[in-house]
């Protein structure tokens, strides 16, 4: 059974190298969910049979504009909602299972868009620690797993500090830490990077892709966030309740004018080479990042024998030219 090496007795030093294995750890089969506005008015479908499995140590993406159901699915994967119809399973458990829903919640931990509706405490690591207290964990393994999550997530040296005084960002992760120090074998993150500017906004995918890729931990991020989901081991895309592409990012992207028509954006990368490819120009259309675009754009121009223009000479205090 898999722990994040963070969480086991070892070495501050020791390396630490986690195989990713692709099981389905969540299975959402053929679910529907509606939501009733008024008394006396139809219920509002969210989505009807939506299908989607996550796997063990994957890092997913979840894009969407609002209104496409995302957030809702999200709720669906550690029981905060329960479907209609169809399953949700959590490492095997029916998340409609009442009697198992404390186990549902250890396996799956929720971190939402506003950290400071998930900080309940004045100081950062009596917060990270509120949730262990409640399920009875021994003040002696309290301060381990505390310690270890606030090293995990990098603000160790502010735990005693006020969360009300730190930035957006520093807050999230005292709300992610409150959650590893669960031990959760997988995170959803509901836009956890919406309310933050760029600096928070990189502190935290930081935080989130350190989890996943040193420690294992199973992420679904819900972002409408291009560059987020860019950084992912997968996409999926979703649009009226229903999984629209489901793929690689660098497979996803290359749909720009499907993702243009129900209303979401592509990396700058993605765009530029669309708009190369609609000239009738021969590119590759699955370029993501800004090292294949120059390449990509390079290898173009050496083709067509364009030679980049040199800057014209610029004049300089004392009559002197810089180029």
């Amino acid at each position: 059974r898999y722990q994040p090496a963070g969480w086991i007795a070892s070495s501050a030093n020791q390396k630490k190298v986690v195989t990713k294995r692709m099981n389905d750890f969540i299975q959402a089969q053929s679910i529907s969910f509606s939501y009733h506005v008024e008394e006396g008015q139809a219920p509002v479908n969210v989505f009807e049979n939506l299908s989607v499995d996550i796997h063990q140590g994957e890092m997913t993406a979840v894009l969407g504009h609002n209104g496409s159901g995302k957030s809702t699915f999200a709720k669906h994967l550690n029981a905060i909602l329960l479907p209609s119809g169809g399953k949700v399973y959590v490492d095997g458990i029916d998340t409609a299972d009442e009697e198992r829903l404390y186990d549902i919640r250890q396996e799956v931990g929720m971190v939402f868009q506003n950290p400071d509706n998930q900080i309940v405490a004045t100081v950062v690591e009596e917060d990270v620690a509120f949730g262990l207290e409640n399920i009875g964990v021994p003040p002696k393994e309290i301060r381990e797993r505390v310690d270890r999550a606030l090293m995990d997530v990098g603000i160790y040296e502010y735990k005693k500090h006020a969360p009300h005084r730190l930035s957006g960002g520093q807050k999230q992760r005292v709300a992610i830490a409150g959650i590893i120090a669960m031990r959760p074998k997988c995170i959803v993150l509901d836009e956890p990077t919406a309310m933050l500017d760029p600096r928070g906004r990189r502190e935290v995918m930081e935080t989130i892709q350190k989890l996943n890729r040193e420690y294992g931990i199973t992420v679904v991020l819900i972002t409408h966030y291009m560059d987020e989901a860019a950084q992912c081991d997968r996409v999926i895309v979703m649009d009226s309740g229903k999984v629209i592409l489901d793929d690689t990012p660098k497979k996803v992207f290359s749909h720009v004018r499907e993702l243009k028509t129900v209303g979401l954006d592509v990396p700058q990368t993605s765009e530029l080479i669309y708009e190369f490819l609609k000239e009738g120009y021969n590119l590759p259309n699955d370029v993501l990042t800004e090292d294949e675009c120059i390449k990509a754009i390079t290898t173009l121009f050496r083709r067509k024998g364009i030679k980049p223009k040199k800057e014209a000479a610029q004049p300089q205090q004392g009559g002197q030219q810089i180029v």
